[in-house]
């Protein structure tokens, strides 16, 4: 008989562990019973959090809305812009006869789980990314949508 060699499929099952161990530090990256082990942990850590990203972003959007909606960021508190041209205030002079005054001192009490309903019950289909983006980058329309409701 002719000699056959052994071990295919197990040595194939160990490339392919230290394959995806490749870049762990020391012995992990190396040696296939530790690289196993880490292999297997970064997997399901891997699994888990790309779920707790996915409610850590979702959260920010609520939060987001929410600081709209009782009209926090407009006064200018963390969103990187100026609510006022330089120099200016609120009371200001030349702020009296604009129309950008009124809008900044409007205060919006609408809560978020209310906003939320109307939209739900006005059957308008956004969902929470597209309206804290509408916070973000167009405040006016959102101010519309929140008039229209």
């Amino acid at each position: 008989m002719t000699r056959v060699t052994r071990g295919f499929v197990a040595k194939k099952r160990r490339k392919r562990v230290l394959k995806l161990a490749k870049g762990f530090r020391g012995a992990n990256s190396v040696l296939f019973r530790t690289a196993q082990q880490r292999t297997l942990r970064a997997l399901s850590l891997a699994y888990r959090d790309r779920r707790l990203y996915k409610r850590t972003i979702r959260g920010l959007w609520i939060r987001r809305l929410n600081s709209f909606l009782h009209d926090s960021y407009s006064q200018g508190s963390g969103w990187g812009v100026a609510p006022y041209p330089a120099g200016e205030t609120a009371n200001s002079s030349s702020m009296q006869g604009s129309s950008f005054a009124p809008a900044l001192t409007r205060f919006r009490t609408t809560s978020y789980s209310s906003f939320i309903h109307k939209l739900k019950k006005s059957n308008i289909l956004l969902n929470r990314k597209v309206l804290s983006q509408l916070a973000i980058f167009d405040p006016g329309a959102l101010n519309q949508l929140i008039q229209k409701l």
